[in-house]
């Protein structure tokens, strides 16, 4: 069976996601933003094996811890788009700017995603859809075994990604959630970067950003 658990890190609340096959036990993170002892926590009380980590952007709320738990469990980065790369590059501005008092180590992506993979996790498959606008190389990741898609800061309950940051595009975000999201089953379950889980077909009719945008 596939597993998870959300773990808010940072001063953020940023949902990271503790992902696993109870088969394999083999685990990921999904955005491991922040609170690393707190992290490698809960891969040893599960008694985890941690194989990837797994990126939607490159905001330090998403990524900063990222560094870390790559140096230290010897696993891939996988994701997100290579335009975010200037994102990753920023990280010791990013920290300077939200007031961190440490600068995370630097992300050192292995495999940059395009959209349209597949990736794998013990039994399951991910496929990944690109979904620029909040940044220009946002990713989400869709388990359709499982019901279940990770939409970063694309998609909330209820709202939708900021398009002020540098290279953010409110008519791209709108497209992607369009394109890449509505296009999904409604019974869809969504976990976001913030706040509480959604459905697909929930957001297409009351989400008041983009309800009646589908199609």
């Amino acid at each position: 069976m596939l597993c998870y658990e959300i773990i808010p890190v940072t001063t953020f609340e940023q949902n990271c996601t503790l992902l696993w096959d109870d088969t394999t036990q083999e685990a990921i993170f999904i955005d491991a933003g922040g609170d690393l002892p707190l992290l490698q926590r809960k891969l040893t009380e599960k008694k985890l094996k941690l194989v990837a980590l797994w990126l939607t952007h490159g905001h330090l709320d998403h990524v900063g811890a990222v560094g870390e738990l790559a140096e230290i469990y010897k696993v891939p980065v996988i994701g997100p788009a290579k335009p975010d790369q200037f994102w990753l590059d920023f990280l010791p501005q990013q920290a300077k700017m939200f007031g961190s008092r440490s600068i995370p180590k630097p992300v050192n992506v292995t495999q940059w995603l395009v959209g349209g993979e597949t990736l794998t996790l013990g039994q399951y498959t991910a496929e990944v859809r690109f979904t620029p606008g909040h940044t220009p190389g946002h990713v989400v990741f869709y388990i359709a075994k499982a019901n279940l898609l990770w939409t970063g800061d694309v998609l909330f309950a209820g709202s939708i990604g900021r398009t002020d940051f540098p290279q953010g595009n409110f008519e791209h975000l709108v497209q992607s959630i369009r394109t890449q999201l509505f296009t999904l089953p409604p019974a869809t379950q969504f976990i976001c970067g913030h706040g509480p889980m959604s459905t697909i077909g929930h957001e297409m009719q009351h989400n008041p950003f983009v309800s009646g945008r589908a199609g």
